[in-house]
């Protein structure tokens, strides 16, 4: 499953570039020219990286990333800058950033430090959802008598359920056939909850009362 990253950088032509050589290394990836839209952006879908610009115009870099950590977001975030200079980057990575690139730089060290900041980046726990619980590398389901047992999946089927719970509300891009196992397996154990197709997009899991349009 491709990883997902967030460019976010107030600048078109920087910007399109980025993304368009990103979706080349075979990233999925989501822009934002403002901070702002970046909010709306994270407050619906996780990501596993962002790409950051340190000068913008409605919300600065650096205080959008501290804003972002001490909401309890950790994505992994490398900061871009034509702010050379130890303080800056000391400023960078104190505010909370994983990693700090100064402008002009290469495309490749660009992909290379994102590799590394998801490769070492600790893994997301998944959401506890009525009904399912994640633990010991695991999903567990409880039966009437409130035993947990094992929800029994394969690798994709695990890792798109992972997804999916990361956190709850996430779309995620999967093979047609493993969604399908996953919803039959969830809608065998779950009363009300099921994964939805969203256009274009992929998948969600939606629970009892959660609005099942939302997203199309």
């Amino acid at each position: 499953m491709n990883k997902t990253l967030l460019i976010i950088d107030d600048d078109n032509n920087l910007r399109q570039t980025l993304a368009k050589a990103l979706h080349t290394a075979n990233f999925h990836v989501l822009t934002a020219p403002t901070a702002k839209t970046a909010e709306q952006i994270l407050n619906r879908i996780s990501v596993d990286a962002i790409v950051l610009d340190r000068m913008m115009p409605d919300m600065d870099g650096l205080t959008f990333l501290k804003k972002l950590r001490a909401a309890g977001n950790n994505t992994p975030t490398i900061m871009l800058t034509a702010m050379g200079g130890a303080e800056n980057a000391i400023d960078g990575l104190s505010g909370g950033a994983n990693d700090y690139l100064d402008k002009p730089f290469q495309l490749q060290e660009l992909i290379l430090r994102i590799e590394n900041m998801i490769r070492f980046a600790p893994e997301p726990e998944p959401a506890q959802v009525d009904g399912i619980l994640f633990t010991d590398n695991e999903f567990f389901v409880t039966d009437k008598s409130g035993t947990p047992r094992i929800l029994q999946l394969s690798a994709e089927e695990k890792k798109l359920l992972r997804g999916l719970t990361t956190p709850i509300g996430n779309i995620v891009a999967a093979a047609p056939m493993v969604a399908k196992r996953l919803r039959e397996k969830i809608n065998n154990v779950s009363l009300g909850m099921d994964i939805i197709t969203i256009r274009g997009r992929g998948y969600k899991l939606v629970c009892p009362n959660q609005d099942r349009t939302q997203g199309y």
